[in-house]
C-alpha cells in the first residue's frame, strides 16, 4: 500500500518550485545511519516505498528503519492527447519535496556494515543521487 495522507485541506495544489537546500530534517536524529538526498525532487509515494521495501528485506527486518520524507504533495496531470484548457488535471499520484541535504531515510539497530549496505541498496532505488551520512557518535 502506498503512503498517502489520510486527508487534505486543499484537492490540488500549485506545483511551487524546489529552491535552496534543506534547513530541516537534515540531522541524523533517530538511527546511526542515514540516506541523505543530492537533488532536488518530487519524490513519489512508489518510489519511497520501493527504496523502503529493499532496505527492509536487507535487513533482513532486524533493528529499526524511520522513514522521515512523507508524500502529502498531490501531482496532476492532464490526459495524454488532451487540448489545453478546460482546467486543472485530476490527481494522479502523491509526492513529496526533497530538497538537498534531506535525510530520506535512517537505519539504526543492525550491524553498521549491513545498514550501509541496505542504505546504498535504498538510494539506488531512487531517481536521484545520494549520499551516507552517520551519527556523530558512531564514527
Amino acid at each position: 500500500m502506498a503512503l498517502s495522507p489520510k486527508r487534505v485541506m486543499h484537492r490540488k495544489v500549485q506545483r511551487g518550485r524546489i529552491d535552496g537546500n534543506a534547513t530541516r530534517g537534515c540531522n541524523v536524529d533517530f538511527g546511526d545511519v542515514a540516506l541523505v538526498a543530492l537533488e532536488p525532487i518530487w519524490l513519489s509515494a512508489r518510489h519511497i516505498e520501493a527504496a523502503r521495501v529493499a532496505l527492509n528485506r536487507k535487513i533482513n527486518r532486524r533493528g529499526q528503519v524511520w522513514i522521515r520524507v512523507f508524500p502529502d504533495k498531490p501531482i496532476s496531470k492532464k490526459p495524454a492527447e488532451t487540448r489545453q484548457g478546460k482546467g486543472k488535471g485530476a490527481p494522479e499520484f502523491w509526492a513529496a519535496v526533497i530538497k538537498p541535504g534531506q535525510i530520506i531515510f535512517e537505519v539504526g539497530g543492525v550491524d553498521l556494515a549491513i545498514a550501509e549496505e541496505a542504505i546504498r541498496l535504498a538510494g539506488s532505488k531512487l531517481p536521484i543521487k545520494t549520499k551516507i551520512a552517520y551519527r556523530n557518535e558512531v564514527l
